[in-house]
């Protein structure tokens, strides 16, 4: 008896949990979500893309309904592991001059992606983007290393209460209390390990120098109030990414896409030739 196997692209697609919606024929656009979240965070932005644009959603491995057996603590040691999961989803889609949209860490993962191979990326709208979490003389980021220490150490002993703790702080919108128990509840369904692995990358990361290697036309969306990357940091993207284009959003705190979903959307078009 002969099993047939299935395609390679076929696993690349079941295991990010890959969702294609919109114009088959129309120029792709890819959202891609931050850490401890899923591409649900997507669902008041990305439908609105349908009507012109190939939209494509999917879950970083690890998060959402994504194949939690292929989570490699060596693969996904850096940000580089979760690139070359996306590299593999736009070529098993056969997509090129994709629109890249990734909020928070993804958007480093997208940008490690796009100075790989630009061949495939046509735009990248990075919103909250942030290179490193760790300020020191050169960069103005958010943190001491005693911060991240802390964060990582309060993680580690009791991930639950951490993100009944930091979800509303990272989504900010206090008189929305929806929305921090919406990312609460996000935070809360990633697997602890996993989440407490990723923490650590993301966290520990710094993507600076790879900001200069970006030849994609790129935009920088900046909400007020940011408490995660605020808006010193997204000028520093800015201003290292050449021919890049700043745009400081009404929006506050660290998600859009849940707070001020018309916004995003507005912006993006208004980038878009």
């Amino acid at each position: 008896m002969t099993i047939t196997q299935p395609p390679p692209s076929a696993s690349v697609l079941r295991r990010n949990n890959v969702a294609l919606s919109g114009v088959a024929t129309a120029r792709p656009i890819v959202f891609a979500h931050g850490f401890g979240c899923s591409q649900e965070m997507w669902s008041t932005v990305a439908p609105r893309f349908e009507s012109d644009h190939r939209v494509v959603l999917f879950d970083a491995v690890g998060a959402g309904a994504s194949d939690l057996s292929a989570y490699d603590p060596a693969k996904y040691d850096s940000l580089h592991g979760y690139a070359d999961d996306l590299l593999e989803i736009l070529e098993a889609l056969g997509l090129e001059d994709v629109v890249f949209v990734g909020h928070s860490v993804a958007a480093m993962v997208g940008l490690l992606a796009a100075v790989r191979d630009p061949s495939r990326f046509g735009a990248l709208v990075l919103v909250g983007p942030s290179p490193r979490y760790v300020k020191d003389d050169e960069y103005p980021g958010p943190f001491e290393q005693a911060d991240i220490d802390g964060l990582l150490d309060a993680l580690d002993a009791n991930y639950l209460g951490w993100s009944e703790t930091m979800a509303p702080v990272i989504m900010g919108n206090f008189d929305r209390p929806e929305l921090g128990e919406k990312l609460t509840a996000s935070f809360c369904s990633v697997d602890p390990e996993i989440a407490r692995h990723f923490a650590r990358v993301t966290f520990l990361s710094d993507n600076r120098r790879d900001l200069e290697g970006v030849r994609t036309p790129t935009l920088v969306l900046q909400c007020s109030e940011d408490a995660i990357a605020p808006t010193p940091v997204g000028r520093y993207v800015h201003e290292h990414i050449a021919g890049s284009r700043f745009v400081q959003l009404a929006a506050t705190g660290h998600c859009p896409n849940l707070s001020a979903p018309d916004e995003l959307v507005e912006q993006i078009r208004a980038f878009l030739p």
